[in-house]
């Protein structure tokens, strides 16, 4: 079984039941186990600033699917929530990212691992922190609760509140 942390977000409807569907769809896959979710966290918008707050996440699965097959289970899971691509860093009822699997890098065409903006995001790392602050990140493996620290520009980075 590999490791692997999807980081959930939505800015649409009812963005704690998107959250809330989207980890007991995940929770219901026969080759998924939900681990650990950590707290709901509302934060800005990041890009698009002109559109509603984000509720955002980060859950520890166990999984027997390759890092492929779990991008495609997340992309079904936001095509469910009738997720809609019309603006980058747009508003979204559910974004899934998959943000680490195992201690793997991928870089293709439709995956890439760690996430590109994982170490830029404070809305991944901080609740990436609470539910796996010494979680070596690749590609150069430093723990998760010291690229917080570093993002935060604080000695604080066990502290998980996003204001």
């Amino acid at each position: 079984m590999a490791r692997a942390f999807l980081g959930l977000g939505s800015n649409l409807g009812n963005r704690q039941s998107e959250l809330d569907v989207a980890i007991r769809l995940l929770a219901q896959h026969k080759a998924i186990k939900v681990v650990a979710v950590a707290k709901y966290l509302e934060t800005e918008p990041v890009g698009v600033t002109e559109q509603g707050l984000f509720l955002n996440t980060v859950v520890e699965v166990s999984t027997e699917l390759t890092p492929h097959e779990l991008l495609e289970f997340a992309e079904d899971i936001m095509r469910q929530a009738k997720r809609v691509r019309a603006l980058r860093f747009g508003p979204r009822t559910l974004d899934v990212d998959i943000l680490l699997y195992d201690c793997l890098v991928i870089d293709s065409p439709t995956l890439t691992i760690p996430h590109p903006r994982l170490r830029e995001r404070e809305f991944v790392l901080a609740p990436l922190v609470e539910i796996a602050p010494d979680l070596l990140v690749p590609p150069d493996y430093t723990p998760a609760r010291l690229l917080l620290r570093a993002l935060r520009g604080t000695e604080d980075a066990d502290a998980t509140n996003n204001r």
